[in-house]
């Protein structure tokens, strides 16, 4: 893993910083504490940026010691915490309670530091480089949020680039997926209205929660008899709400939430249309009503095949040819550097972290888990990975 001796020096101060905000993790447009920290160290290192895009993001500017080529990239990192109570007896832990760095953000930004603390010293690129630090990735708001406010008006990029830890991975290795690496994930609630009365008499009710069972079993069949097999799709009803609590009575109303998550937009839409009308054809045969919510969250994250390919190429360079996954399987899980991507061309890695052999260990626990904990050692690779692409993207001749 050949990572410069400049960069490796900088792992101590990127862990101090990367510890503090996971001590004082926040959650979407609430990034205060990291973004405060990242405006701090930019002025200590003299390098211009414009803070409260998207409310809490910054915007970091580096120009190589030649920008004749015209060319500026747009590097990504999210700053954002989990409404997770944190467990586990490190020193570092959640000093604030219900909210912890579940995702590994606090790392993602560390990286980004150091990528632009190195840069500033050993400009050796031709062009201009972008350092986007970014809210609220979690809740599928934070990169359209930053884009609404001008981010690549104001800060043109031709090409936009961000990586994850992959806690399913074992440190020096990284996954690149040439299309599609993360899904479109969406949410819909159904609230059945019935009508409730006492359970000894079944027949002077309309019974939420039988009507609620069909219709959840039911919805299945469209991922299972609704769409093209090869097509990856899923349906997941999460959470079911309702009745008063007493054993003997049957409620007036129920409402059950959950997820879809797909790849391709027009299956994204019919399956949105579908799920309303199975709700309201099942709970009209029963005499119920339905109200009916359903919301794009996050756009799929698809990668440009060629900036994908230059991704595998660059990381290759930082840890090994072999150990460099081109042909990854994507996740089912979402990511709004998507948004970013419908507007500009790049690509998206996920860079391994587990440790080998230790399944219980913080770093090897799977993101979102009250357990995990961001990989320090992965610091180095990130801001290596992150210096040779700019370096690769924008040469020197």
């Amino acid at each position: 893993m050949p990572v410069r001796n400049a960069i490796a020096d900088l792992k101590d101060e990127l862990t101090e910083y990367r510890r503090q905000m996971h001590q004082n993790p926040q959650t979407s447009f609430e990034e205060v504490f990291a973004s405060t920290l990242v405006c701090h160290k930019l002025s200590e290192w003299d390098i211009p940026f414009e803070r409260g895009l998207g409310k809490t993001g910054v915007v970091a500017t580096l120009r190589g010691s030649k920008h004749d080529s015209g060319r500026s990239i747009g590097l990504r990192a999210d700053m954002d915490a989990l409404d997770i109570p944190e467990e586990g007896d490190k020193a570092w832990l959640s000093r604030i309670p219900g909210k912890m760095h579940g995702c590994g953000h606090d790392g993602h930004t560390a990286m980004l530091l150091g990528a632009a603390k190195y840069l500033k010293d050993n400009p050796h690129f031709n062009g201009t480089v972008h350092l986007i630090f970014q809210p609220a990735e979690e809740t599928g708001e934070g990169a359209k949020a930053m884009m609404k406010d001008g981010l690549f008006e104001r800060f043109p990029c031709h090409a936009v680039y961000g990586l994850h830890n992959w806690p399913y991975t074992p440190l020096g290795h990284v996954e690149v997926n040439r299309a599609a690496a993360m899904a479109n994930v969406d949410c819909f609630r159904v609230t059945i209205t019935g009508k409730g009365g006492h359970a000894s008499k079944p027949h002077t009710t309309v019974d939420p929660i039988v009507i609620a069972a069909e219709i959840i079993t039911t919805l299945q069949t469209i991922i299972s008899r609704g769409k093209d097999p090869f097509e990856p799709a899923v349906l997941s009803v999460t959470n079911i709400n309702g009745g008063t609590g007493a054993f003997n009575v049957t409620p007036s109303s129920i409402t059950f939430t959950g997820t879809v998550r797909t790849y391709c937009d027009t299956l994204r839409e019919k399956i949105r249309c579908r799920t309303l009308e199975i709700a309201q054809g099942i709970a009209g045969g029963f005499g119920a009503k339905v109200d009916y919510e359903y919301d794009f969250v996050i756009d799929a994250t698809i990668n440009d095949r060629e900036q994908a390919e230059f991704c595998a190429s660059v990381a290759s360079s930082v840890v090994g040819e072999a150990h460099v996954n081109l042909d990854a399987p994507p996740s089912m899980g979402g990511e709004d550097f998507g948004s970013m991507l419908k507007e500009r061309p790049g690509a998206y890695i996920k860079m391994g972290q587990a440790v080998a052999g230790e399944p219980l260990n913080p770093c090897s626990r799977g993101l979102h888990n009250a357990h995990y904990d961001f990989n320090d050692d992965l610091i180095p690779l990130g801001v290596e990975y992150w210096v040779k692409l700019v370096e690769s993207a924008l040469p020197l001749k």
